[in-house]
């Protein structure tokens, strides 16, 4: 089985084996980051208004996937109706420095709409891919944001666990989860 981050279900009975499974799909995900050579965006969906965004992370061969789900915006309410115009122009476009805000002036002389665009040059950047040392560099001492969570060094004293053994479990777990977010 692989990670779930939806594991375990709000009032779950503590079953050693899922969540020794969880934490072996959890170690498979971080072992991957070693072996990762590219990434590439795998897919990306468009939610109903309201859902929550989600990202998702898999590893195949030496490739990280990721697939969005971004939810689309509410329907908005109907403006005002503005005064009819036959044209619109674009009186000028200026190349600004990397860096500074983009802006537009607009101007209405009762039939035209008139445009100036001022926009930002982008910075340089390096050209090629990424070598995988470029990737090492980016990625390394990442593994430190756990570095926060600490141990569960007391065994539970109940057998079967209590609820609070659960609480205390799901909460350490949520924790961790929260650590290794980037």
């Amino acid at each position: 089985m692989a990670y779930d981050p939806n594991f375990p279900p709000t009032n779950a009975d503590l079953i050693s084996s899922e969540f020794r499974t969880q934490f072996q799909g959890l170690a498979a995900l971080i072992a991957a980051i070693q072996s990762i050579t590219s990434a590439q965006v795998g897919s990306v969906t468009t939610g109903n208004p309201g859902d929550p965004a989600t990202v998702g992370v898999s590893v195949v061969g030496g490739t990280l996937f990721l697939t969005f789900s971004i939810p689309r915006g509410d329907v908005g309410a109907t403006g005002e109706q503005g005064p009819p115009f036959a044209q619109c122009v674009v009186d000028g476009v200026t190349t600004l420095d990397p860096g500074e805000p983009a802006t537009v002036d607009v101007t209405f002389d009762a039939t035209v709409v008139h445009f100036t665009f001022a926009i930002p040059r982008g910075s340089d950047g390096a050209a090629g891919e990424v070598t995988t040392a470029q990737l090492d560099t980016a990625i390394g001492g990442t593994s430190s944001n756990t570095n926060s969570v600490g141990t569960i060094d007391t065994p539970f004293g109940n057998d079967p666990a209590t609820q609070a053994d659960m609480e205390f479990m799901r909460a350490k777990f949520n924790e961790l989860v929260l650590a290794g977010r980037r």
